[in-house]
Parts: C-alpha cells; structure tokens; sequence
C-alpha cells in the first residue's frame, strides 16, 4: 500500500493544528507528513509577544507551545529555516529554498498574515518594529534594554493599544498616532470614546485622525521622529499596529483563487474552491460572518486553530465542517478590558439590518463589595424578531469575559428575550444579583415588546 504525503505550508496555528489532526487520523505507514516553515519556530504564541515585551511573560520559550522534536517523536517531519518558493498545483509539487521539490497528494497552506505596511518612507528605517514573530520581540526588547525612552505606536487595534500598554508600563513616553477618528474600529462611537478617555487618563498620548507621512531619521539612518500633517512625534522606538492582511503571495503565484477579502476563497471544510487536492486555514484563508454568511478575513489564532483542526480531520478521512466566525475578541489597557462580538453598528446597517442597540451602565460586582468596577454593555438586536447580532462590553477587571456568554448567546441564535431569562450564577463578588449583560437584555427585550 503507498503512503500519502501531506505538505503543510506555515508551522504555526493552522497548519501544526492541521498536522497535528491529520496525524490522529492516520497513521505513519499511510500519511507522511512534512511541515515546511521559514522560521526557526513551531507553535508559538504571536499574541503573547506584547506581554513578553512587558516582562509579564518572563522567557522567550514559553510562548512555544511545542518544538519540532516533539512534533518528530509524533512521526511530523518539520523543517525550520525552509521556505516554500513556489507551488506546481499541475504537478502537484512545492519547491523549497533547500532545493528540493516535494510531491504532495493533499497541500495545507498555512502562510499566516501579513502586517499592513503603508507606503510610507522610512518604514524599513532601524528603530520601525511589526509584532508578528517572536524574533520581532526580540527586537523590541532589545531596544528597550539599550535605553529607548520615547515610543510610537502606530495603529489603534488590539495589538497597537496592547504595545502601548506595556511599554508605558516599562516607563518609556507613549504615543499612539492613528488614522481613525477612534481606536478600536470595530467597537462603535460610544464605547470606543471610552477607551480613549482611560488611555488618555494613563498618561499615553493618543493622536488620533492623523495618518503618518514620514518616519524621520537621524545622520545614522535611525528612527528619530514620526511626521504627521498635524505633528511631529520624537520616537527612540516605532511599533507598527496597523493590522494584519492575508499572505497569499505564494498562493497567488501558484494560481490558487483567492476571495473577495483578497484571502484564499475556501468551503466549509477548508478546501480550496478552485483546487480540492489544496486546502488552506488560518490567517491566509477566507471565511465566513456565522450571522450575514458573508465572506470575511479575520485574523485570529482561535479561529486559525479551528480552521486547521477542520483541514486536518477531514485530510485524514473525517468529515469536518467550519462553522464561521462572530469576530469575537477581547484586550485589556492598564485595568480597562475590552471586548466585543457579532456586528458592531456599522456592520449591522451594512447587512441591511434594521437594528436597536441598547447601553446600560453597571458594575462587575454588586455594588456595596469591595472592588466593583463599572462596566457599560452595548448590545444590538434585530428589530421585530429581537434576534441578538452583536455586543460589545467596556470595563473594570471582570467585565470582558462577560463577552462569552453574550457570543454563546448569538452563536446560538437567541432572541434578546430568550437570553434575559437565562439562568447566570450570581454571588456578591462576581456579579450583582442582576448581571449587567442580563440588564441589557432585558431593555432591549422591554423596547421590543413596547
């Protein structure tokens, strides 16, 4: 009997969680898998570099979740250090910067994201850093070991907010310079008012509505400044956290079909709509709003790891589908976490939703224990049929895990008077008698029924 071969293009999220199912399913005499990846690591946490940079996180390798050798002793071949040139899908071939030209019965591409880099001179300057691979904190920490003291960060998402904060936590000046009227452009007006009121009250400076010109540099071609139309901004340490785009070059030049989003299209079960032999998960791939059904790209791990398990299950004989995605994530600056799920407004009015949204203020404890936060909870449902499309929770520490039990409610197609009657615990010290997410509900509930 011969042996399949699985290629795997990308050793991080997607394709080890790929590798990794695959290899359940079958076995080494009847699927050899070769993982091919450009870096020197597997399995590593890109979202846990900010807190690696802050000191939270004390050494490099604990953000590595497994190792090659470990991945070898479960019969997954992984080259570090090789990077995949180009892909022959007639052929059914990958060639690698080692030279060699592997066959594949079923190829994963898994390249990841691409960090958004505007066309803006001095971008490559020394001193400009991206928070995409752990080299890159390296980077980071580095610079601010040797004595950075002024840092600019670029961008207002998760990742940009996330530097800021630990690099004013290790007492460097901070200014976030962004292009948006508000950070966080999937929260809508009044909550992301909320954000930039506690950054400001931190002490980071927030700039926003100011797209960057030019990174300024010194007589040794190293990053001296930010440039503006309304400023100029000194920086020792420029952090890029302008979000992240499909890497797709490679599936692009092999003649793959990419989606709308500019992400590799796919079908439920990861397969690559215009070559079934190829399948693609992860940050690379396009998929689906669970709520509108429309084509997005999003780039997170959580969905990455599940896109992966799916391709994997159903490469090793299993049937798997993707069930889509409500965008659901969470952050934190200094105390305030911030969270959101489903449609903000903006997405709600563009899939032709007549919608109510609701805010109520309240806190994550019952308000006479000691340590209870505000917390404002902004909900939208569907006007007439009540049904919940999305939330979005600003607070004190407790307040943005709330958010799973809001997404649970929309992923599970529940109406905004269906979840004011759930049964959530309640005890003093985590949440008053009536949770805040419930207190929303149920005014959205009320606003319906007039």
């Amino acid at each position: 009997m011969s042996t399949d071969r699985l290629v795997v293009i990308g050793g991080d999220a997607a394709g080890m969680s790929a590798a990794a199912q695959a290899r359940r399913l079958r076995e080494a005499g009847d699927l050899e898998i070769v993982v091919l990846e450009q870096g020197p690591d597997v399995s590593y946490s890109a979202c846990g570099i900010p807190y690696w940079v802050g000191g939270l996180v004390s050494d490099r390798d604990k953000l590595i979740a497994r190792t090659p050798a470990q991945f070898a002793a479960r019969d997954i071949e992984v080259r570090t250090g090789t990077r995949a040139e180009a892909v022959d899908l007639d052929a059914g071939t990958v060639t690698t910067s080692s030279g060699d030209r592997l066959g594949y019965d079923n190829l994963l591409v898994a390249t990841g994201g691409r960090p958004l880099r505007p066309p803006v001179p001095g971008l490559d300057a020394p001193g400009v850093h991206g928070v995409h691979r752990l080299a890159d904190g390296a980077d980071i920490r580095a610079a601010v070991a040797a004595g950075a003291k002024r840092a600019v960060v670029l961008g207002g998402g998760y990742i940009g907010l996330e530097m800021a904060d630990v690099l004013h936590a290790r007492g460097l000046d901070v200014t976030v310079v962004l292009a948006d009227p508000m950070p966080m452009s999937q929260l809508d007006v009044e909550m992301a008012e909320r954000v930039c009121k506690a950054i400001g009250d931190m002490g980071i400076d927030m700039q926003t509505e100011q797209p960057v010109r030019e990174i300024e540099v010194d007589a040794d071609g190293v990053v001296a400044a930010v440039r503006t139309d309304a400023g100029r901004y000194p920086a020792d340490l420029v952090v890029l956290g302008l979000g992240m785009g499909p890497e797709v070059t490679l599936a692009r030049e092999a003649g793959l079909r990419l989606g709308e989003t500019g992400a590799i299209e796919v079908d439920r079960t990861q397969r690559s709509r215009s070559h079934p032999e190829v399948f693609a998960a992860g940050d690379c791939s396009q998929t689906y709003s669970r709520i509108t059904g429309e084509a997005l790209h999003v780039a997170l791990g959580t969905h990455a790891n599940k896109q992966g398990r799916v391709a994997g299950a159903v490469i090793g004989g299993r049937a798997a589908r993707f069930a889509g995605v409500l965008g659901t994530a969470l952050t934190k600056v200094g105390d305030l976490e911030i969270a959101r799920t489903g449609l903000c407004t903006t997405q709600a009015e563009k899939a032709g939703y007549e919608y109510r949204s609701e805010i109520i203020e309240g806190t994550t404890r019952a308000g006479y224990y000691p340590g209870a936060e505000p917390m404002t909870v902004k909900l939208l449902s569907d006007r007439g049929s009540g049904l919940l499309l999305g939330a979005q929770v600003v607070g004190g520490p407790g307040s943005g895990k709330r958010i799973d039990v809001l997404a649970t409610a929309i992923w599970a197609g529940m109406t905004a008077e269906e979840f004011a009657g759930s049964d959530l615990s309640y005890a003093p010290p985590f949440s008053p008698t009536y949770d805040p997410v419930i207190v929303a509900a149920r005014v959205a509930s009320r606003v319906e029924q007039g």
